[in-house]
Protein backbone atom coordinates (compact mmCIF):
# COMPACT_ATOMS: atom_id res chain seq x y z
CA UNK A 1 0.00 0.00 0.00
CA UNK A 2 1.08 3.69 -0.39
CA UNK A 3 2.27 5.63 2.25
CA UNK A 4 -0.56 7.91 3.68
CA UNK A 5 1.50 11.11 3.63
CA UNK A 6 1.36 10.58 -0.67
CA UNK A 7 -2.23 10.17 -0.46
CA UNK A 8 -2.36 13.41 1.37
CA UNK A 9 -0.09 15.05 -0.82
CA UNK A 10 -2.21 13.91 -3.77
CA UNK A 11 -5.12 14.78 -2.31
CA UNK A 12 -4.38 18.31 -1.33
CA UNK A 13 -2.93 18.97 -5.06
CA UNK A 14 -5.97 17.64 -6.53
CA UNK A 15 -8.12 19.94 -4.32
CA UNK A 16 -5.86 22.95 -5.31
CA UNK A 17 -6.31 21.48 -8.90
CA UNK A 18 -9.90 21.68 -8.47
CA UNK A 19 -9.92 25.49 -7.75
CA UNK A 20 -7.51 26.35 -9.99
CA UNK A 21 -9.67 25.04 -13.05
CA UNK A 22 -12.37 27.94 -13.75
CA UNK A 23 -12.84 27.58 -17.50
CA UNK A 24 -15.09 25.50 -19.41
CA UNK A 25 -13.41 22.65 -21.81
CA UNK A 26 -16.42 21.23 -23.39
CA UNK A 27 -20.39 20.87 -22.72
CA UNK A 28 -20.36 17.75 -21.91
CA UNK A 29 -19.18 18.38 -18.30
CA UNK A 30 -22.44 19.70 -17.28
CA UNK A 31 -24.83 18.74 -19.82
CA UNK A 32 -23.99 14.88 -19.46
CA UNK A 33 -23.54 14.65 -15.50
CA UNK A 34 -24.80 18.11 -13.73
CA UNK A 35 -27.55 19.16 -15.72
CA UNK A 36 -29.11 15.42 -15.71
CA UNK A 37 -28.55 15.00 -11.81
CA UNK A 38 -29.75 18.45 -11.16
CA UNK A 39 -33.11 17.42 -13.24
CA UNK A 40 -33.06 14.33 -11.13
CA UNK A 41 -33.07 15.51 -7.92
CA UNK A 42 -34.72 19.28 -8.33
CA UNK A 43 -37.02 18.35 -10.83
CA UNK A 44 -39.82 20.51 -8.84
CA UNK A 45 -39.20 23.49 -7.50
CA UNK A 46 -38.19 23.67 -3.93
CA UNK A 47 -40.32 25.68 -1.48
CA UNK A 48 -37.37 27.80 -0.34
CA UNK A 49 -37.36 29.20 -4.28
CA UNK A 50 -40.86 29.18 -4.25
CA UNK A 51 -40.64 31.69 -0.98
CA UNK A 52 -39.06 34.16 -2.96
CA UNK A 53 -41.57 34.80 -5.27
CA UNK A 54 -44.18 37.38 -4.72
CA UNK A 55 -46.94 35.98 -2.41
CA UNK A 56 -49.57 36.16 -5.02
CA UNK A 57 -48.17 33.35 -6.69
CA UNK A 58 -49.46 30.29 -5.16
CA UNK A 59 -46.94 27.34 -4.85
CA UNK A 60 -49.22 25.06 -6.68
CA UNK A 61 -49.52 27.36 -10.09
CA UNK A 62 -45.93 27.83 -9.43
CA UNK A 63 -44.85 24.39 -9.75
CA UNK A 64 -47.39 23.83 -12.61
CA UNK A 65 -46.29 26.83 -14.33
CA UNK A 66 -42.32 25.46 -14.10
CA UNK A 67 -42.70 21.81 -14.27
CA UNK A 68 -41.22 21.86 -17.65
CA UNK A 69 -38.67 24.10 -18.02
CA UNK A 70 -37.16 23.65 -14.42
CA UNK A 71 -34.30 21.03 -15.95
CA UNK A 72 -33.46 20.33 -19.22
CA UNK A 73 -32.35 16.99 -21.07
CA UNK A 74 -30.82 17.26 -24.08
CA UNK A 75 -31.12 15.00 -27.16
CA UNK A 76 -28.79 12.29 -26.15
CA UNK A 77 -31.47 11.31 -23.30
CA UNK A 78 -34.65 11.77 -25.28
CA UNK A 79 -33.14 8.58 -27.59
CA UNK A 80 -31.44 6.45 -24.48
CA UNK A 81 -27.38 7.44 -25.95
CA UNK A 82 -26.34 8.16 -22.61
CA UNK A 83 -26.76 5.85 -19.06
CA UNK A 84 -27.60 7.35 -16.05
CA UNK A 85 -25.14 5.24 -13.65
CA UNK A 86 -22.76 8.26 -13.87
CA UNK A 87 -25.13 11.17 -13.56
CA UNK A 88 -26.26 9.12 -10.49
CA UNK A 89 -23.10 9.79 -8.35
CA UNK A 90 -23.74 13.74 -8.82
CA UNK A 91 -27.70 13.31 -7.80
CA UNK A 92 -26.65 11.24 -4.16
CA UNK A 93 -24.21 14.23 -3.66
CA UNK A 94 -27.04 16.71 -4.42
CA UNK A 95 -30.13 14.79 -2.95
CA UNK A 96 -27.37 14.29 0.28
CA UNK A 97 -27.01 18.23 -0.04
CA UNK A 98 -30.95 18.77 -0.12
CA UNK A 99 -31.90 16.94 3.13
CA UNK A 100 -29.30 18.34 4.95
CA UNK A 101 -30.58 21.57 3.62
CA UNK A 102 -27.48 22.96 2.14
CA UNK A 103 -28.40 23.25 -2.07
CA UNK A 104 -26.73 26.19 -2.34
CA UNK A 105 -26.12 27.08 -5.93
CA UNK A 106 -21.99 27.28 -4.84
CA UNK A 107 -22.02 24.12 -3.19
CA UNK A 108 -23.75 22.69 -6.27
CA UNK A 109 -21.35 23.38 -8.42
CA UNK A 110 -18.46 22.93 -6.36
CA UNK A 111 -19.11 19.49 -4.26
CA UNK A 112 -19.28 17.43 -6.97
CA UNK A 113 -16.06 19.05 -8.68
CA UNK A 114 -14.09 18.06 -5.80
CA UNK A 115 -15.79 14.76 -5.27
CA UNK A 116 -14.18 14.15 -8.91
CA UNK A 117 -11.02 15.73 -7.10
CA UNK A 118 -10.65 13.35 -4.67
CA UNK A 119 -11.13 10.22 -6.97
CA UNK A 120 -8.57 11.41 -9.06
CA UNK A 121 -6.16 12.03 -6.10
CA UNK A 122 -6.87 8.18 -5.10
CA UNK A 123 -5.90 7.15 -9.20
CA UNK A 124 -2.62 9.01 -8.68
CA UNK A 125 -1.54 7.12 -5.66
CA UNK A 126 -3.36 3.52 -7.23
CA UNK A 127 -0.59 4.48 -10.27
CA UNK A 128 1.94 4.98 -7.67
CA UNK A 129 1.59 1.68 -5.64
CA UNK A 130 0.87 -0.15 -9.12
CA UNK A 131 4.61 0.54 -10.64
CA UNK A 132 6.46 0.17 -6.77
CA UNK A 133 4.63 -3.11 -6.84
CA UNK A 134 5.72 -3.54 -10.64
CA UNK A 135 9.47 -2.09 -10.42
CA UNK A 136 10.34 0.37 -7.35
CA UNK A 137 9.92 3.20 -5.11
CA UNK A 138 12.48 5.04 -7.26
CA UNK A 139 10.40 4.63 -10.46
CA UNK A 140 6.94 5.11 -8.61
CA UNK A 141 7.88 8.37 -7.33
CA UNK A 142 9.08 9.66 -11.19
CA UNK A 143 5.92 8.46 -12.16
CA UNK A 144 3.85 9.84 -9.30
CA UNK A 145 5.95 12.89 -10.29
CA UNK A 146 4.80 12.73 -14.11
CA UNK A 147 1.58 11.78 -13.30
CA UNK A 148 1.01 14.88 -11.18
CA UNK A 149 2.75 17.59 -13.15
CA UNK A 150 1.13 16.70 -16.48
CA UNK A 151 -1.13 19.65 -18.04
CA UNK A 152 -3.72 17.85 -19.48
CA UNK A 153 -4.36 15.44 -16.60
CA UNK A 154 -4.24 19.09 -14.19
CA UNK A 155 -6.91 20.29 -16.77
CA UNK A 156 -9.48 17.47 -16.75
CA UNK A 157 -9.26 15.41 -14.10
CA UNK A 158 -11.54 17.64 -11.88
CA UNK A 159 -14.23 17.89 -14.51
CA UNK A 160 -17.38 16.31 -14.10
CA UNK A 161 -16.98 14.64 -17.67
CA UNK A 162 -17.42 10.68 -18.51
CA UNK A 163 -13.89 10.48 -19.72
CA UNK A 164 -12.40 11.54 -16.50
CA UNK A 165 -14.21 9.22 -14.66
CA UNK A 166 -13.00 6.05 -17.40
CA UNK A 167 -9.70 7.32 -16.89
CA UNK A 168 -9.43 7.12 -13.43
CA UNK A 169 -11.25 3.78 -13.29
CA UNK A 170 -9.02 2.39 -16.08
CA UNK A 171 -6.29 3.44 -13.52
CA UNK A 172 -7.67 1.49 -10.69
CA UNK A 173 -8.47 -1.25 -13.13
CA UNK A 174 -4.68 -1.19 -14.14
CA UNK A 175 -3.48 -2.01 -10.48
CA UNK A 176 -5.23 -5.24 -10.40
CA UNK A 177 -4.16 -6.06 -13.46
CA UNK A 178 -2.38 -9.57 -13.87
CA UNK A 179 0.71 -8.46 -15.82
CA UNK A 180 3.37 -10.92 -15.89
CA UNK A 181 5.29 -11.18 -12.61
CA UNK A 182 2.74 -9.07 -10.67
CA UNK A 183 1.37 -10.92 -7.84
CA UNK A 184 -1.23 -8.16 -6.87
CA UNK A 185 -3.50 -9.10 -10.37
CA UNK A 186 -7.14 -9.92 -9.24
CA UNK A 187 -9.26 -11.00 -12.18
CA UNK A 188 -12.40 -9.88 -10.69
CA UNK A 189 -11.60 -7.08 -9.49
CA UNK A 190 -10.26 -5.60 -12.16
CA UNK A 191 -12.77 -6.86 -14.85
CA UNK A 192 -15.16 -5.16 -12.23
CA UNK A 193 -13.53 -2.42 -12.64
CA UNK A 194 -13.22 -2.27 -16.59
CA UNK A 195 -17.09 -3.34 -16.69
CA UNK A 196 -18.04 -0.41 -14.47
CA UNK A 197 -16.06 2.12 -16.86
CA UNK A 198 -17.63 0.52 -19.88
CA UNK A 199 -21.39 1.39 -18.49
CA UNK A 200 -20.51 4.74 -17.49
CA UNK A 201 -18.84 5.36 -21.16
CA UNK A 202 -18.87 2.11 -23.55
CA UNK A 203 -15.51 3.55 -25.54
CA UNK A 204 -13.74 2.01 -22.10
CA UNK A 205 -14.09 -1.24 -23.97
CA UNK A 206 -11.17 0.12 -27.08
CA UNK A 207 -7.81 0.92 -24.39
CA UNK A 208 -8.87 -3.07 -22.60
CA UNK A 209 -9.33 -5.25 -25.80
CA UNK A 210 -5.59 -5.63 -25.99
CA UNK A 211 -5.18 -6.23 -21.98
CA UNK A 212 -7.96 -8.68 -21.77
CA UNK A 213 -7.09 -10.32 -24.60
CA UNK A 214 -3.40 -10.84 -23.67
CA UNK A 215 -4.45 -11.75 -20.10
CA UNK A 216 -7.00 -14.29 -22.23
CA UNK A 217 -3.63 -15.74 -23.91
CA UNK A 218 -0.90 -16.10 -20.75
CA UNK A 219 -4.23 -17.37 -18.71
CA UNK A 220 -4.09 -21.30 -17.86
CA UNK A 221 -7.65 -21.90 -16.64
CA UNK A 222 -8.88 -19.96 -19.59
CA UNK A 223 -12.20 -21.71 -18.56
CA UNK A 224 -12.58 -20.64 -15.27
CA UNK A 225 -11.54 -16.80 -16.57
CA UNK A 226 -14.48 -16.71 -18.75
CA UNK A 227 -17.06 -18.81 -16.61
CA UNK A 228 -16.16 -17.60 -13.16
CA UNK A 229 -14.80 -14.12 -13.79
CA UNK A 230 -16.13 -12.70 -17.13
CA UNK A 231 -19.68 -13.99 -17.41
CA UNK A 232 -20.74 -12.94 -13.44
CA UNK A 233 -18.82 -9.52 -13.16
CA UNK A 234 -20.56 -8.62 -16.96
CA UNK A 235 -24.15 -9.96 -15.86
CA UNK A 236 -23.73 -7.93 -12.47
CA UNK A 237 -22.79 -4.80 -13.84
CA UNK A 238 -25.20 -4.57 -17.07
CA UNK A 239 -27.68 -5.98 -14.80
CA UNK A 240 -27.15 -2.95 -12.48
CA UNK A 241 -27.07 -0.54 -15.17
CA UNK A 242 -30.36 -1.95 -16.53
CA UNK A 243 -32.23 -1.52 -13.28
CA UNK A 244 -30.52 2.18 -13.01
CA UNK A 245 -31.52 3.25 -16.87
CA UNK A 246 -35.22 1.51 -15.70
CA UNK A 247 -35.94 3.69 -12.52
CA UNK A 248 -34.93 6.80 -14.47
CA UNK A 249 -36.17 6.48 -18.17
CA UNK A 250 -39.07 4.30 -16.81
CA UNK A 251 -38.51 1.66 -19.81
CA UNK A 252 -35.83 -1.23 -20.35
CA UNK A 253 -33.22 0.15 -22.41
CA UNK A 254 -29.99 -1.05 -23.42
CA UNK A 255 -27.82 2.43 -23.65
CA UNK A 256 -24.29 1.19 -24.78
CA UNK A 257 -26.07 -0.44 -27.68
CA UNK A 258 -27.73 2.57 -28.68
CA UNK A 259 -24.28 4.50 -27.80
CA UNK A 260 -22.67 1.95 -30.26
CA UNK A 261 -25.01 2.47 -32.82
CA UNK A 262 -25.02 6.34 -33.05
CA UNK A 263 -21.66 6.58 -32.81
CA UNK A 264 -19.96 3.84 -34.71
CA UNK A 265 -22.79 2.42 -37.06
CA UNK A 266 -23.92 5.67 -37.91
CA UNK A 267 -21.19 7.60 -37.43
CA UNK A 268 -23.56 10.61 -36.40
CA UNK A 269 -20.84 12.13 -34.74
CA UNK A 270 -19.41 13.71 -37.36
CA UNK A 271 -22.69 16.41 -37.01
CA UNK A 272 -20.10 17.34 -34.61
CA UNK A 273 -17.11 18.30 -37.11
CA UNK A 274 -14.49 15.76 -38.58
CA UNK A 275 -10.77 15.64 -38.73
CA UNK A 276 -8.59 13.66 -41.17
CA UNK A 277 -7.24 10.28 -40.31
CA UNK A 278 -4.01 11.01 -38.48
CA UNK A 279 -5.23 14.00 -36.29
CA UNK A 280 -4.45 11.77 -33.16
CA UNK A 281 -0.99 11.09 -34.00
CA UNK A 282 0.10 14.65 -35.69
CA UNK A 283 -1.78 17.04 -32.99
CA UNK A 284 -4.31 14.74 -30.10
CA UNK A 285 -1.20 13.16 -28.30
CA UNK A 286 1.44 15.51 -29.07
CA UNK A 287 -0.67 18.07 -27.32
CA UNK A 288 -2.16 16.10 -24.40
CA UNK A 289 1.35 14.90 -23.47
CA UNK A 290 3.20 18.33 -23.69
CA UNK A 291 6.38 18.08 -22.50
CA UNK A 292 5.90 14.85 -21.47
CA UNK A 293 6.21 13.38 -25.34
CA UNK A 294 10.48 12.80 -25.58
CA UNK A 295 10.15 11.20 -22.22
CA UNK A 296 7.66 9.03 -23.37
CA UNK A 297 9.24 8.32 -26.21
CA UNK A 298 12.67 7.36 -24.70
CA UNK A 299 10.81 5.31 -21.87
CA UNK A 300 8.91 3.50 -24.90
CA UNK A 301 12.80 2.68 -25.83
CA UNK A 302 14.24 1.55 -22.77
CA UNK A 303 11.00 -0.31 -20.64
CA UNK A 304 11.40 -4.18 -20.49
CA UNK A 305 9.46 -5.93 -22.75
CA UNK A 306 6.66 -7.26 -20.37
CA UNK A 307 5.98 -3.51 -20.39
CA UNK A 308 4.95 -3.62 -24.22
CA UNK A 309 1.27 -5.11 -23.40
CA UNK A 310 0.79 -0.94 -21.96
CA UNK A 311 2.49 0.43 -25.43
CA UNK A 312 0.26 -1.83 -27.25
CA UNK A 313 -2.75 -0.45 -25.51
CA UNK A 314 -2.26 3.00 -26.64
CA UNK A 315 -0.85 2.87 -29.79
CA UNK A 316 -3.81 0.52 -30.17
CA UNK A 317 -6.32 3.09 -28.62
CA UNK A 318 -5.39 6.06 -31.12
CA UNK A 319 -5.46 3.80 -34.04
CA UNK A 320 -9.27 2.83 -33.60
CA UNK A 321 -10.27 6.40 -32.39
CA UNK A 322 -8.53 7.30 -35.45
CA UNK A 323 -11.04 5.96 -37.62
CA UNK A 324 -13.83 7.18 -36.39
CA UNK A 325 -14.33 11.19 -37.79
CA UNK A 326 -14.81 13.27 -34.86
CA UNK A 327 -11.86 13.39 -32.99
CA UNK A 328 -11.69 15.61 -29.55
CA UNK A 329 -8.34 15.57 -27.45
CA UNK A 330 -10.50 13.99 -24.28
CA UNK A 331 -11.24 10.74 -26.15
CA UNK A 332 -7.93 9.63 -25.61
CA UNK A 333 -7.35 10.99 -21.89
CA UNK A 334 -7.82 7.44 -20.29
CA UNK A 335 -4.12 6.72 -22.61
CA UNK A 336 -2.11 9.25 -20.55
CA UNK A 337 -1.37 7.52 -17.55
CA UNK A 338 0.32 4.32 -19.71
CA UNK A 339 2.33 7.34 -20.98
CA UNK A 340 3.00 8.49 -17.80
CA UNK A 341 4.21 5.00 -16.75
CA UNK A 342 6.63 5.29 -19.57
CA UNK A 343 7.56 9.21 -19.09
CA UNK A 344 8.44 7.98 -15.56
CA UNK A 345 10.28 5.17 -16.37
CA UNK A 346 12.39 6.79 -18.79
CA UNK A 347 13.05 10.01 -15.80
CA UNK A 348 14.18 7.37 -13.35
CA UNK A 349 16.80 6.23 -15.88
CA UNK A 350 18.16 9.97 -16.83
CA UNK A 351 20.54 9.84 -14.16
CA UNK A 352 22.95 13.17 -14.60
CA UNK A 353 20.10 14.93 -16.30
CA UNK A 354 17.73 14.33 -14.00
CA UNK A 355 17.17 17.31 -12.18
CA UNK A 356 17.02 19.87 -15.23
CA UNK A 357 14.53 17.12 -16.65
CA UNK A 358 12.17 17.65 -13.53
CA UNK A 359 12.50 21.50 -13.87
CA UNK A 360 12.11 20.98 -17.23
CA UNK A 361 8.94 19.33 -16.78
CA UNK A 362 7.79 21.38 -13.86
CA UNK A 363 8.25 24.68 -15.65
CA UNK A 364 6.35 23.28 -19.29
CA UNK A 365 3.78 22.16 -17.66
CA UNK A 366 2.41 25.10 -15.48
CA UNK A 367 2.05 27.62 -17.97
CA UNK A 368 -0.43 25.36 -19.96
CA UNK A 369 -1.77 23.86 -16.87
CA UNK A 370 -2.80 27.16 -15.16
CA UNK A 371 -3.07 29.30 -18.82
CA UNK A 372 -5.96 26.94 -19.74
CA UNK A 373 -7.42 26.55 -15.96
CA UNK A 374 -8.06 29.77 -15.04
CA UNK A 375 -7.78 32.28 -18.69
CA UNK A 376 -8.93 30.50 -21.84
CA UNK A 377 -12.76 29.93 -21.94
CA UNK A 378 -13.70 30.86 -18.83
CA UNK A 379 -16.21 33.41 -19.60
CA UNK A 380 -19.04 30.89 -20.03
CA UNK A 381 -18.84 29.67 -16.43
CA UNK A 382 -18.51 33.69 -15.44
CA UNK A 383 -21.57 35.09 -17.04
CA UNK A 384 -23.14 32.24 -14.77
CA UNK A 385 -22.73 34.28 -11.55
CA UNK A 386 -24.77 37.07 -13.73
CA UNK A 387 -27.71 34.67 -14.52
CA UNK A 388 -27.06 33.94 -10.19
CA UNK A 389 -28.48 37.33 -9.47
CA UNK A 390 -31.66 37.39 -11.18
CA UNK A 391 -32.96 34.82 -8.70
CA UNK A 392 -32.88 37.28 -5.91
CA UNK A 393 -35.49 40.03 -8.26
CA UNK A 394 -38.62 40.23 -6.65
CA UNK A 395 -39.94 39.96 -10.10
CA UNK A 396 -38.49 36.24 -10.73
CA UNK A 397 -41.40 35.41 -12.57
CA UNK A 398 -41.14 38.39 -15.36
CA UNK A 399 -36.99 37.04 -16.33
CA UNK A 400 -37.00 35.48 -19.08
CA UNK A 401 -33.18 35.00 -20.18
CA UNK A 402 -32.18 33.87 -23.58
CA UNK A 403 -29.03 32.81 -24.28
CA UNK A 404 -27.48 33.43 -27.67
CA UNK A 405 -24.84 31.78 -28.14
CA UNK A 406 -23.48 28.30 -30.32
CA UNK A 407 -25.67 25.48 -28.15
CA UNK A 408 -24.99 24.11 -24.94
CA UNK A 409 -22.09 26.90 -24.49
CA UNK A 410 -23.03 27.33 -20.99
CA UNK A 411 -24.54 25.08 -18.19
CA UNK A 412 -28.14 25.68 -16.93
CA UNK A 413 -30.27 25.07 -14.19
CA UNK A 414 -26.96 23.62 -11.89
CA UNK A 415 -25.00 26.76 -11.96
CA UNK A 416 -28.57 28.97 -11.36
CA UNK A 417 -30.20 27.04 -9.03
CA UNK A 418 -33.57 28.56 -9.29
CA UNK A 419 -36.46 28.15 -11.88
CA UNK A 420 -35.46 31.24 -13.73
CA UNK A 421 -37.13 30.82 -17.59
CA UNK A 422 -34.68 30.19 -19.85
CA UNK A 423 -33.78 29.09 -23.48
CA UNK A 424 -30.73 28.68 -25.89
CA UNK A 425 -30.34 27.75 -29.42
CA UNK A 426 -30.92 24.61 -30.42
CA UNK A 427 -29.15 22.06 -32.17
CA UNK A 428 -29.77 18.44 -32.03
CA UNK A 429 -28.68 16.26 -35.33
CA UNK A 430 -31.42 15.16 -37.28
CA UNK A 431 -31.59 10.97 -36.32
CA UNK A 432 -34.70 11.00 -39.66
CA UNK A 433 -32.42 11.17 -42.52
CA UNK A 434 -33.37 14.21 -43.76
CA UNK A 435 -31.24 15.32 -46.44
CA UNK A 436 -31.67 19.43 -45.75
CA UNK A 437 -32.21 19.39 -42.34
CA UNK A 438 -30.44 22.42 -40.50
CA UNK A 439 -30.23 22.84 -36.54
CA UNK A 440 -32.03 26.00 -35.06
CA UNK A 441 -27.99 27.59 -34.45
CA UNK A 442 -27.69 27.25 -37.78
CA UNK A 443 -31.34 28.95 -38.73
CA UNK A 444 -30.54 31.62 -36.45
CA UNK A 445 -26.58 32.52 -37.35
CA UNK A 446 -27.37 32.40 -41.20
CA UNK A 447 -29.47 35.39 -40.21
CA UNK A 448 -29.88 36.46 -36.78
CA UNK A 449 -31.85 39.96 -37.01
CA UNK A 450 -34.78 38.43 -39.25
CA UNK A 451 -34.49 35.10 -36.80
CA UNK A 452 -35.10 37.31 -34.06
CA UNK A 453 -37.67 39.93 -35.57
CA UNK A 454 -39.92 36.84 -36.22
CA UNK A 455 -39.23 34.87 -32.98
CA UNK A 456 -40.16 37.90 -31.10
CA UNK A 457 -42.70 39.55 -33.19
CA UNK A 458 -44.64 40.73 -30.41
CA UNK A 459 -43.34 42.67 -27.52
CA UNK A 460 -44.53 40.51 -24.79
CA UNK A 461 -42.72 37.48 -25.92
CA UNK A 462 -39.41 39.44 -25.34
CA UNK A 463 -36.72 38.25 -23.10
CA UNK A 464 -35.87 40.35 -19.99
CA UNK A 465 -31.94 39.28 -20.52
CA UNK A 466 -30.15 38.43 -23.56
CA UNK A 467 -26.37 36.94 -22.96
CA UNK A 468 -24.36 37.17 -26.47
CA UNK A 469 -20.74 36.80 -27.60
CA UNK A 470 -19.31 40.40 -28.77
CA UNK A 471 -19.04 38.83 -32.36
CA UNK A 472 -22.77 38.77 -33.08
CA UNK A 473 -23.22 42.64 -31.26
CA UNK A 474 -23.08 44.47 -34.51
CA UNK A 475 -25.29 42.61 -36.40
CA UNK A 476 -28.38 42.45 -34.06
CA UNK A 477 -27.73 45.95 -32.62
CA UNK A 478 -30.99 47.37 -34.41
CA UNK A 479 -32.89 44.98 -32.81
CA UNK A 480 -31.26 45.80 -29.20
CA UNK A 481 -31.67 49.44 -30.03
CA UNK A 482 -35.60 49.02 -31.14
CA UNK A 483 -36.49 47.31 -27.79
CA UNK A 484 -34.96 49.20 -25.35
CA UNK A 485 -32.37 46.78 -24.44
CA UNK A 486 -28.97 48.13 -22.61
CA UNK A 487 -25.80 46.44 -21.86
CA UNK A 488 -25.21 45.79 -18.29
CA UNK A 489 -22.06 43.61 -18.40
CA UNK A 490 -18.99 42.17 -19.98
CA UNK A 491 -17.36 39.38 -19.31
CA UNK A 492 -14.39 37.96 -20.57
CA UNK A 493 -14.15 34.42 -22.15
CA UNK A 494 -11.22 33.92 -24.43
CA UNK A 495 -7.82 34.95 -26.40
CA UNK A 496 -8.56 33.02 -29.54
CA UNK A 497 -12.30 33.98 -30.82
CA UNK A 498 -13.20 31.59 -33.77
CA UNK A 499 -16.29 31.60 -35.44
CA UNK A 500 -19.11 32.29 -33.58
CA UNK A 501 -17.37 32.55 -30.29
CA UNK A 502 -16.34 35.99 -29.24
CA UNK A 503 -13.10 37.42 -27.12
CA UNK A 504 -16.55 38.82 -24.08
CA UNK A 505 -19.84 37.79 -23.25
CA UNK A 506 -22.40 40.52 -23.30
CA UNK A 507 -25.46 40.82 -21.21
CA UNK A 508 -28.07 42.72 -21.93
CA UNK A 509 -30.92 44.05 -20.35
CA UNK A 510 -34.49 45.30 -21.39
CA UNK A 511 -35.41 48.38 -19.81
CA UNK A 512 -38.03 48.57 -17.12
CA UNK A 513 -40.23 51.08 -19.39
CA UNK A 514 -40.11 48.86 -21.75
CA UNK A 515 -41.45 45.93 -19.88
CA UNK A 516 -44.56 47.55 -18.75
Amino acid sequence: AAPAPLLALAVALRALNCVLVRTSFVPDEYWQSLEVAHRMVFKYPSRAAASALPASFSFQLFVILNIHNYGYLTWEWANSLRGYTYPLIFASIYKALQLLGKDDVQLLIWVPRLAQAVLAAFADVKLYSLVQHLENAETAKCVFFCQLCSWFAWYSCTRTLTNTMETILTIFALSYYPIKGSKMGNSCKYLALVALAIVIRPTAVIPWMPLVFSHFLQEQRKADLILKNCIPVGLVTVGTSLIIDRVFFGEWVLVQLNFLKFNVLQNLGTFYGSHPWHWYFTQGLPVILGAHLPFFIHGCVLAPKRYRIFLTAVIWTVVVYSTLSHKEFRFIYPVLPFCMFFCGYSLKHLKAWKKSAVSFLLLSNLLPALYTGLIHQRGTLDVMSHIQQLCHNSDQSQTFVFIMMPCHSTPLYSHVHCPLKMRFLQCPPDLTGNENYIDEADVFYSNPLGWLNKEFYNDTLLPSHLILFNVLEQEISPFLALRGYEKTATVFHTHVPQGRVGSHIFVYRRKAEMNH
